[in-house]
C-alpha cells in the first residue's frame, strides 16, 4: 500500500532550538533484514525497541523513524510525564480504572527514571510534580474539589494551594486555586527522545529521517523508503497518529494540534522581579480554554494554549505567527511584571486521540502488535503501551498487561465530512461552556 501522509518537521521545535545540535543516525539504504521491525522512534516506539532488546538479546531489531528523534509529536509536548489521570470519577469502577492507571504511569517513570540515570541523559528531568488549577470559583467547585476528594478515596496525597500562596509558588495572580500532586515529572522533551534515542542496546538499529513510501504485510512485513528496503517477521506499529496510513485504526483516530511558545531565558535581575526560585509546572482544569504553563530548571516559561481540530496534521507559518502573538498577550497578563521577556520560540504539535479516549493496543495481525493514541499523554502513555506491546509480542505473563487492556480499544467515529462537522462544533462548545477558566 502507498503512504500518502506522513510527518512533517517545520523546524521549529523550541524544545530541540534551545539544545546543542545532533547529528541524526544514518537513513536506511539498500536491503536490511530484521527479526523485529519498530516503526516510529516516539516514546512507544523507543521504549518498545528497548524491551525487545532486553527480552530478545539475540535478535536484530530495527527502528525505522520518517523524522528525527526529538523532532516530531514526542518532541513537541510541554513535557509532562504524568502519573495522575486527567479526569477520576468517584465510583468503585472508576477508581479501581485510576489505580490501573497509576500502576501503569508509574511503571514507565520508573523505568525513564532508571534510563536517565544509567546513560547520563541531560534533559532536565525533575520530579517536582504539578499544579492542576483554577480560574474562577466555578473551576473550583466543579473541577479542583472534586478531583481532591477522589484523590483522598484514592489514598493519594496532595496539597491544596490558593492565591496567595499559589502566586508565591507560580509567580502569577491570575489562577484562584490549585491542587498541587506530588508525583510525576517535568523535562525537556525533545533532550529526553534524543537521549532514548542515541543510547539504545546494541542489538537495535535506528534508521532516521526514512519515510516510508509503501508497505507490504504479505510474508512479513516489507517497507520502502527512497534508498531502501526493510524486511522483517515482526513488527510493533508505533507510529501514533500514522498509523491509520498502513491500514490500521481506520476512522478510529483523529487529529488536534497544540500549540506552544518557550520565552527566551530570564535575566538575573528578571529571576529577582519575577521572585520564583523553583521549577513548576501546572495544568489547567479545562484543556480546551485553560493554559498550561511550565518555569523551567534554565528559567524560561513555557505556555501551550489553543486546541484545534486539524485533520490534515499540517500548520501554515502564518497561524504559527498568529499563535506567537496570541501567546505573547496571555503572558503578559499572566506575568505582567516580565512584560520585556519575549517570546523565543512557538510551535505546534499533533495530539491523537481517540473517542472514548482508549488506546490503540494490542495484537492487530499474527504477526503485528501496536502501541498508539496516547490521547495527549504521550511521555508516559507511550512508555508504558510499548513496553507491554513488546513483552506481549514475545509472549511475557506481564500482569500490567491486563491493566492495559483494561483501558479499552478506540471506537469508531462518524464518517468525514460528518467527523469534521462534529469535532468543529465540540470545539467550539467546549470553548464557550467553559469560557470561565480562560
Amino acid at each position: 500500500m502507498k503512504i500518502d501522509r506522513l510527518p512533517l518537521d517545520d523546524k521549529t521545535n523550541g524544545w530541540s532550538a534551545i539544545l546543542p545540535t545532533r547529528t541524526p543516525k544514518p537513513a536506511l539504504a539498500g536491503e536490511v533484514t530484521a527479526d523485529w521491525i519498530v516503526l516510529g522512534a516516539g516514546y512507544a516506539g523507543l521504549a518498545a525497541a528497548r524491551r525487545l532488546a532486553e527480552n530478545c538479546p539475540d535478535q536484530k531489531i530495527a527502528v525505522i523513524e520518517a523524522g528525527a528523534a526529538g523532532e516530531n509529536a514526542s518532541g513537541r509536548n510541554s513535557g509532562f510525564a504524568v502519573d495522575l489521570p486527567h479526569n477520576v470519577g468517584s465510583s468503585l469502577n472508576e477508581l479501581d480504572g485510576s489505580h490501573r492507571f497509576m500502576r501503569l504511569a508509574r511503571m514507565a517513570i520508573t523505568e525513564l527514571d532508571g534510563t536517565i540515570k544509567t546513560h547520563g541523559i541531560e534533559c532536565e528531568w525533575s520530579l517536582d510534580g504539578k499544579y492542576h488549577t483554577a480560574v474562577s470559583s466555578r473551576g473550583v467547585k466543579e473541577i479542583l474539589e472534586p478531583f481532591a476528594r477522589e484523590l483522598e478515596a484514592l489514598g493519594e496525597p496532595y496539597d491544596w494551594v490558593e492565591t496567595p500562596d499559589l502566586a508565591r509558588k507560580i509567580g502569577s495572580t491570575h489562577f484562584t486555586a490549585a491542587v498541587y500532586t506530588p508525583g510525576g515529572a517535568l523535562l525537556n522533551p525533545a533532550a529526553l527522545s534524543r537521549g532514548l534515542a542515541d543510547s539504545l542496546p546494541g542489538n537495535i538499529t535506528l534508521y532516521e529521517n526514512s519515510p516510508v513510501q509503501d508497505a507490504s504485510f504479505e510474508n512479513g512485513v516489507h517497507f520502502n523508503t527512497a534508498h531502501g528496503s526493510l524486511r522483517g517477521a515482526k513488527l510493533i506499529m508505533a507510529a501514533n497518529g500514522f498509523s491509520e496510513q498502513f491500514g490500521f485504526y481506520r476512522n478510529r483516530l483523529f487529529h488536534l494540534v497544540a500549540h506552544c511558545s518557550l520565552t527566551r531565558r530570564l535575566t538575573e535581575n528578571e529571576r529577582k522581579t519575577y521572585g520564583v526560585e523553583k521549577p513548576w509546572g501546572l495544568t489547567p482544569a479545562n484543556a480546551f480554554v485553560g493554559i498550561t504553563m511550565r518555569y523551567t530548571n534554565d528559567h524560561r516559561i513555557i505556555i501551550r494554549h489553543g486546541l484545534n481540530y486539524c485533520p490534515n496534521q499540517r500548520i501554515s507559518e502564518s497561524e504559527n505567527t498568529t499563535v506567537k502573538h496570541r501567546h505573547k498577550n496571555l503572558f503578559d497578563k499572566r506575568f505582567p511584571m516580565l512584560t520585556a521577556v519575549g517570546i523565543e520560540h512557538t510551535w505546534s504539535g499533533f495530539v491523537c486521540l481517540s473517542r472514548n479516549s482508549a488506546p490503540g493496543f494490542g495484537q492487530l495481525a499474527p504477526n503485528v502488535w501496536s502501541a498508539v493514541c496516547q490521547n495527549a499523554m504521550g511521555v508516559t502513555k507511550g512508555t508504558f503501551g510499548g513496553i507491554l506491546a513488546a513483552d506481549m509480542a514475545c509472549g511475557l505473563n506481564n500482569p500490567l498487561i491486563a491493566d492495559m487492556q483494561s483501558l479499552g480499544e478506540p471506537s469508531l467515529l462518524p464518517s468525514r465530512p460528518f467527523l469534521d462537522i462534529g469535532a468543529r462544533a465540540r470545539l467550539i462548545w467546549e470553548h464557550w461552556r467553559n469560557r470561565h477558566e480562560a
